[in-house]
């Protein structure tokens, strides 16, 4: 299946002088400076009747006219998985993703994935990269994700994670007792010794910041609530790691199990077979691609992270 696009615009005075691609990228808002810089090059984007370059320079008067088609993006097979959809309309789809559930295809992942779910939702998605998936949550991280349903949508959701107006807002159960909030910023790069792993790096990472703020605390575990303001991989699992307070169950950061003193079986049994990391994506927060409204949105733990938190609880009262 492809998409039909044909759209035009007019090159305005305060326009003029500038790359025609980023020009173009002032007036066709709807698609990425890369995909307007490759419609350039194969001549499905002209000016005035004519192919151009993207570093070509702007007229005052210049028509810009796009005809092009999109191709489908996504090979991967539809399935009919159970979704637990919170919103959709048109533009968007939020799910409140599963632990367990692998959001991309992947080794020893070729399906069962989110992404062959919401293609089954939505065939139409197939026509959009990476079926409209513009972030991600850990296979055994829950919670909420947004999907655009649309291009425009894509493009518009990309550009506020990149400049941080999306809100994302996890619950997590760390290992210690916290005695306040606050902020990680600390860069995060690959671990320079295991692959599988993301660490904070003194050089070479991509800038990452947390925000962090107590909930309860227990005897030996705290709720925290973070808050994103990046979006690294394994960031608030590694960002907590480094304050030395891993997540429970988390099995790259979480070090060696430690037990409450005094506990009762039933925790200590409870945290011993806890089957992931203790991390929830509890609200989203963004700006509607077509309305400009605010939009949030709010998925309650699931059962087993409220288990963990009633136990813990239930310890701490017992040895007041």
């Amino acid at each position: 299946m492809t998409q039909l696009i044909e759209q035009q615009a007019e090159v305005t005075g305060e326009l003029a002088g500038r790359r025609l691609d980023l020009v173009a990228a002032e007036l066709f808002p709807d698609f990425s400076r890369a995909k307007l810089q490759q419609w350039l090059k194969e001549g499905l984007l002209t000016r005035n009747g004519k192919p151009v370059k993207p570093k070509d320079k702007a007229l005052i008067g210049d028509r810009l006219v796009l005809e092009a088609e999109q191709e489908q993006q996504v090979s991967d097979r539809p399935q009919d998985l159970e979704l637990d959809v919170v919103f959709e309309d048109d533009s968007l789809l939020v799910i409140n993703k599963p632990a367990g559930m692998v959001v991309h295809p992947a080794a020893g992942h070729a399906d069962g994935t989110l992404l062959n779910a919401v293609l089954y939702h939505c065939p139409q998605l197939e026509e959009i990269p990476r079926a409209g998936i513009v972030h991600r949550l850990d296979k055994d991280t829950s919670g909420l994700m947004v999907v655009a349903k649309t291009l425009q949508a894509q493009t518009a959701l990309v550009a506020q994670l990149q400049d941080r107006s999306m809100s994302r807002e996890y619950d997590a159960v760390a290992l210690g007792v916290l005695t306040s909030g606050g902020k990680v910023d600390a860069p995060i790069g690959r671990h320079p010794k295991d692959r599988k792993r993301q660490a904070v790096v003194v050089s070479g990472g991509k800038p990452a910041v947390t925000h962090y703020r107590v909930v309860q605390r227990f005897r030996a575990h705290t709720h925290v609530r973070c808050k994103l303001e990046t979006g690294r991989t394994h960031q608030i699992r590694v960002h907590l790691a480094h304050l030395r307070h891993p997540l429970i169950g988390d099995p790259l950061y979480g070090g060696r199990l430690k037990l409450p003193a005094g506990a009762s079986e039933e925790l200590k049994d409870f945290l011993r077979s806890f089957p992931r990391q203790a991390l929830h994506a509890r609200s989203l927060g963004l700006i509607h691609p077509l309305s400009g409204e605010t939009l949030s949105w709010q998925a309650a733990m699931p059962e087993d992270m409220q288990l963990l938190l009633t136990l813990l609880d239930e310890d701490l009262r017992e040895a007041r």
